[in-house]
């Protein structure tokens, strides 16, 4: 019942290597811990470095210390006092003309790594704060499952009829809601967020860049978080 829901997220890079990864806590407060913040780095750096190919392998790694990820871990529970998790982490190579963008957002709640070729970082790093911001769920509307489409198309579908409009006016009604709706989660169709007069692909294409992978992280994102009682809490501490 320790859920550990919270914690931060970090982006690494060295070279042509790049990690993101998410090590969780229970409460906000440890994640402010400086304690806990160097683990994450060191663990970023571990994994940077050696590229396990599973979470498994990443917690056998050993860390300048001469422990392991896991044993790490362990000792810093029975020091800190809460659950600590190693949840995630992808990692990300470059070629020498690919740049990587790099951006974390309050404190680590979010972040983002991005792949570029051509631009520079600067211009990587703007995607990914574009990235942290709107959140696309796709890097264009090509790679949207078919599966997904359909499943919005019903929906579109069924509130355009509900409108009363003829079946004709349906259809044109649908595409362009379709489209719209494609657009807003495909990341090179969006809105560019520093610039809103032009989409992210225009963006790259004036600095002749183009973009070849996100990845967005955000603390806790698929898991149930644990209602905090107060009250409660306060009970247990005066023993009620």
């Amino acid at each position: 019942d320790r859920i550990a829901a919270e914690g931060i997220t970090y982006v690494a890079t060295s070279g042509n290597d790049a990690v993101i990864l998410e090590v969780n806590a229970e409460t906000d407060f440890v994640a402010k811990n400086e304690q806990f913040q160097q683990l994450v780095k060191d663990i970023a750096v571990a994994i940077a470095t050696e590229k396990p190919a599973s979470l498994e392998e990443a917690k056998e790694l050993k860390l300048a210390s001469g422990e392991t990820i896991a044993n790490t871990i362990t000792s810093a529970i029975s020091t800190i006092g809460e659950n600590i998790t190693l949840r995630r982490f992808e990692l990300v190579e470059k070629e020498e003309n690919e740049s990587f963008g790099a951006y974390e957002h309050m404190g680590g709640q979010i972040s983002v790594l991005t792949l570029i070729d051509g631009g520079n970082e600067e211009v990587a790093k703007n995607v990914a704060m574009h990235v942290a911001a709107l959140n696309p769920q796709y890097l264009q509307r090509e790679d949207v499952p078919q599966e997904t489409r359909d499943h919005e198309l019903s929906i579109l579908t069924e509130q355009a009829k509900n409108e009363g409009k003829p079946a004709n006016i349906v259809e044109k009604m649908v595409e362009g809601r379709l489209n719209k709706w494609l657009g807003e989660i495909s990341l090179v169709d969006q809105p560019y967020v520093k610039d809103g007069d032009k989409t992210v692909q225009q963006y790259l294409n004036d600095n002749n860049a183009s973009i070849k992978l996100f990845t967005r992280i955000e603390v806790g994102e698929g898991r149930e978080k644990r209602e905090e009682d107060f009250a409660e809490e306060v009970r247990n501490q005066m023993n009620i």
